[in-house]
């Protein structure tokens, strides 16, 4: 599979429940290869694995991915952290069986690039930073996707 990161999560640890004192290791990054189509790929293994992998690309970057599980996600579990994505599947790495190899997109293909920036979301559902404001005691307690641009960035 080769696509573009559109996103990415920190590593995060989590108690071995087979290996009592171990932890285990996990990050999520989401990958599009075209206007329609992006799926999320999971992570786990031991420390060292992980934040190599996790480390080797960025949101932005082109990567392919060879020898995926390909495993039916659990909707409500896992949409509730990573993009809600048009496929029923996600991929998942496997330090022993996968590899993730990074490369610029103008050398992969340019194409990817311009996904970068294309929503994840249905236009129609989407609300403006007015709308929430106007709104605010109306949305309360809601779950919103908001649609909106970052101007500046300061301490």
């Amino acid at each position: 599979v080769i696509g573009v990161v559109i996103g990415k999560t920190d590593v995060r640890s989590f108690p071995d429940r087979k290996n009592i004192g171990a932890e285990r290791y996990t990050f999520n990054f989401t990958i599009r290869d075209s206007p329609t189509y992006f799926i999320n790929v999971q992570s786990w293994g031991r420390e060292e694995y992980i934040r190599s992998l996790s480390e080797s690309f960025r949101v932005g970057d082109c990567v392919t991915i060879e020898n995926p599980l390909i495993q039916s996600k659990e909707a409500e579990r896992e949409e509730k952290f990573n993009p809600v994505t048009p496929s029923g599947y996600k991929l998942l790495l496997s330090e022993n069986h996968s590899v993730v190899k990074t490369s610029s997109c103008y050398d992969t293909d340019s194409r990817l690039l311009s996904l970068l920036h294309l929503p994840v979301k249905d236009p129609q559902d989407y609300y403006s930073l007015g709308d929430i404001v106007a709104n605010g005691q109306s949305l309360h307690g809601r779950v919103l996707n908001v649609l909106a641009a970052v101007m500046s960035v300061s301490e």
